[in-house]
C-alpha cells in the first residue's frame, strides 16, 4: 500500500483490504484509487458514546471533592489572620487596662472629695471622680460587644462578674459622693469653733465682770452672785466641750446620749441666770443682760450644730470610703485582672500556644 501527496489516497493492493474498508462505509471506488473520508463524513451515530456506570461514578466522586474543596478554602479564607487576632486581643487589653486605671481614679477622686474641708473642693474631686467612673461605663459598653457569648467561658465569667461588681460600685458611688459635698459635720465644727465658742467667751467675760465687781464685798449676796455665775460659766463651757465629740460620732445612739448631758447643762445655765436676774443688786445690770443674750445666741448656734452634726455627711462617707466602697473597689480590680489574663492566654491559630507578651 502506497501513500501519495495532496489529497489523501490509498492505493489497495488486495480484495481484502477493499472489504474492510467498504465495511467501514467507504464509497466503492471507481478505480483502484479512492479518496479518504473524514469524521465529517461519517455518520453522526458513529461517533457517538454513552457513558458507563463507572464514569458516572468517577464523575460524582470528583464533583463530590471539588465542593469540598471550594468549601475548605471559603472556610479559611474567612479565619482571621494572626496578626489580625493579635491586633483584635491588643484593642481589648488595653481597654481592659484603661478601665482599671478609670476604677483606680474614679476611687482615689471619691476619697479627695471625703477628705476636702471646703465645699469647693469637695465638688472638684467628686467631679472628677463622676468622670472616671463614666470612662468605666463606656469602656464596659465596648467591652460588652467585643466579648461576644462566643467567647471563651472564662472570659465571659470575669465579664459577668465585673458588672455585677461596677453595679455596686456606681450605687455606693453616688450616696457616698452626695454625702461628701454637703460637709455637714465640717460645717457643724466651724460653727462650734468659730462663732458658738466666740459668743459663748463674750458671756463667760460679761459673768466675769459681775463675780470681780463683788469680789471685794464677803456679804451673802456677793457670795451668791459669785455661786451662780461661776455655775453658768462652767455649765455653758462643759456644753461647748460636748459639741466635739457629738459631731464626731457615728453612732445615733451615743448622739442621744450626748445630747441628753447637754440638757441637763443647759437647764443649769438658765436656772443661774434667772437666779441673777432675780437679785435685786443686779437689776439692770448690763454685764447680766449682755451674758443672758449671748447666751440666747449660742443655744441657737447650738440647735444648728446638732442638725448637721445628726446628718453626719462626712462621717458616713468616710465609713462607706473605708468600708463598703474599698471592698467594691477591690472586687471590680479583681475582676478585670482575671479578664485581662484570659485574655492573654488566648491562643492564636498560626503562632505558639506560649503566653503572649502584654502590647503594654
Amino acid at each position: 500500500m502506497a501513500v501519495a501527496s495532496g489529497p489523501t489516497i490509498y492505493r489497495l493492493s488486495s480484495r481484502r483490504s477493499k472489504n474492510t474498508f467498504m465495511r467501514m462505509g467507504g464509497a466503492r471506488p471507481r478505480s483502484g484509487n479512492f479518496p479518504l473520508r473524514t469524521s465529517a463524513n461519517l455518520p453522526e451515530n458513529s461517533m457517538t458514546m454513552k457513558p458507563g456506570l463507572r464514569d458516572i461514578l468517577w464523575m460524582a466522586v470528583g464533583a463530590a471533592v471539588l465542593l469540598a474543596v471550594s468549601l475548605l478554602v471559603l472556610h479559611f479564607r474567612d479565619l482571621p489572620t494572626p496578626s489580625a487576632q493579635l491586633a483584635f486581643k491588643a484593642r481589648r487589653v488595653e481597654l481592659v487596662e484603661r478601665m482599671r486605671l478609670s476604677v483606680a481614679a474614679a476611687s482615689e477622686a471619691e476619697k479627695s472629695a471625703v477628705m476636702a474641708i471646703t465645699d469647693g473642693d469637695s465638688q472638684l474631686y467628686a467631679d472628677q471622680a463622676r468622670t472616671a467612673t463614666a470612662a468605666v461605663e463606656q469602656g464596659r459598653r465596648e467591652l460588652e460587644q467585643l466579648l461576644r457569648p462566643g467567647s471563651p467561658k472564662n472570659e465571659n465569667a470575669f465579664l459577668t462578674q465585673f458588672f455585677g461588681a461596677f453595679a455596686e460600685f456606681q450605687r455606693i458611688d453616688k450616696e457616698l459622693l452626695d454625702l461628701a459635698v454637703k460637709n455637714t459635720n465640717l460645717k457643724a465644727y466651724s460653727l462650734a469653733f468659730g462663732p458658738a465658742a466666740g459668743v459663748l467667751k463674750e458671756m463667760d467675760a460679761a459673768l466675769n465682770r459681775l463675780v470681780v465687781v463683788g469680789g471685794d464685798s464677803a456679804s451673802a449676796d456677793n457670795l451668791k452672785v459669785m455661786r451662780l455665775a461661776d455655775g453658768a460659766r462652767i455649765a455653758a463651757l462643759r456644753l461647748l466641750a460636748l459639741l466635739p465629740p457629738h459631731i464626731a460620732e457615728e453612732s445615733d445612739q451615743k448622739m442621744d446620749e450626748m445630747e441628753a448631758v447637754m440638757a441637763k447643762e443647759d437647764q443649769t445655765v438658765r436656772q443661774n441666770l434667772e437666779a441673777l436676774n432675780a437679785l435685786r443688786l443686779l437689776g439692770g445690770n448690763t454685764d447680766l443682760s449682755t451674758a443672758a443674750v449671748r447666751y440666747a445666741r449660742f443655744t441657737e448656734l447650738r440647735m444648728q450644730i446638732l442638725k448637721l452634726s445628726r446628718e453626719n455627711t462626712n462621717v458616713r462617707s468616710l465609713t462607706i470610703s473605708l468600708r463598703e466602697k474599698r471592698k467594691v473597689m477591690m472586687m471590680c480590680q479583681d475582676a478585670l485582672a482575671g479578664l485581662e489574663q484570659a485574655i492573654q492566654e488566648e491562643p492564636i491559630a498560626g503562632l505558639s500556644n506560649h503566653t503572649p507578651v502584654s502590647p503594654r
